[in-house]
C-alpha cells in the first residue's frame, strides 16, 4: 500500500503529461469526452491517478469537468486564442531572444536545415510537413533559449490553443505567408542579434493572430 501511495502521485503527472501531449498532438479534439476507465486503460493507471490528472489539467485550461457528465478536451474559442497568442508573442520573444543569445555554431547548422526544409516543403506543397517544422523550429528555440520556465507556460499555452482546432498552417496561402517571417526569425538567431530575433517572432505571431481574425475557427 505504501508504494502505491507513492507511485500515485507520479503516476498521476505522467497520466497528465500524456494527455495534455495527445490534446497538443491533435489526437483528443476539443469537446471529446475523456472517460476515466478509457484513459485508465491507455495509460496503465489507476482510476484515481486518471482523476488526479484530469484536476490538473482542468486548473491548466485544457479540460473541463461538467457536473454529473464527468470531463470533456475543453474548445477554445476565436477570441480567447487570440489572447492566448497574445501572451505567447511576448514570451515567446523572450525565448528568441534567449536563443539569439545563446546559439551554438552546431545550433545554427540545425536551424538553417530547417529552413532548408521549410522552403522545399513550401514549394512541393508538403503543408502537413511544413506545419511539423513550425513546430520543430519553436521547440529548438525554446531549446536553445535555455528558459525552463517560459517553456513550461509555453507548453500549456500551446496546449491550450488547440492549435489543430485553427490549423492555419493548412490553410490555402498560409504557408506562403509564414515561410518568409520564420525564416527571418531564423536569419535573427543565427546572427546573434537577440532584439532583432525577438522582434521578427513577434511580427510572425501578429501574423498569426491577424490570420485567426480573418478566418476565425474551422
Amino acid at each position: 500500500m505504501d508504494a502505491d501511495r507513492t507511485s500515485a502521485p507520479a503516476d498521476a503527472d505522467r497520466v497528465a503529461d500524456g494527455i495534455r501531449a495527445a490534446i497538443l498532438a491533435g489526437d483528443l479534439v476539443p469537446d471529446q469526452r475523456l472517460v476515466e476507465a478509457e484513459l485508465s486503460e491507455r495509460y496503465r493507471a489507476s482510476r484515481g491517478a486518471v482523476r488526479t490528472a484530469l484536476l490538473t489539467l482542468a486548473h491548466e485550461g485544457l479540460v473541463e469537468r461538467i457536473a454529473n457528465r464527468g470531463a470533456r478536451v475543453r474548445a477554445v474559442s476565436l477570441a480567447e486564442a487570440i489572447d492566448i497568442t497574445e501572451v505567447r508573442m511576448v514570451v515567446e520573444g523572450l525565448c528568441a531572444a534567449k536563443a539569439a543569445e545563446r546559439v551554438t555554431d552546431a545550433q545554427i547548422a540545425e536551424l538553417r536545415a530547417i529552413a532548408d526544409a521549410m522552403r522545399t516543403a513550401v514549394a512541393t506543397g508538403e503543408v502537413l510537413t511544413y506545419s511539423q517544422l513550425n513546430e520543430q523550429l519553436h521547440g529548438l528555440i525554446r531549446e536553445i533559449a535555455a528558459q525552463p520556465v517560459a517553456a513550461e507556460v509555453l507548453s500549456r499555452l500551446r496546449a491550450q490553443n488547440v492549435r489543430h482546432q485553427f490549423r492555419l498552417a493548412l490553410r490555402p496561402g498560409r504557408p506562403q505567408v509564414s515561410l518568409p517571417e520564420h525564416l527571418a526569425i531564423i536569419d535573427e538567431i543565427c546572427a546573434r542579434s537577440p532584439g532583432g530575433a525577438e522582434r521578427a517572432i513577434r511580427r510572425h505571431l501578429q501574423s498569426v493572430i491577424d490570420a485567426l481574425r480573418t478566418a476565425g475557427p474551422h
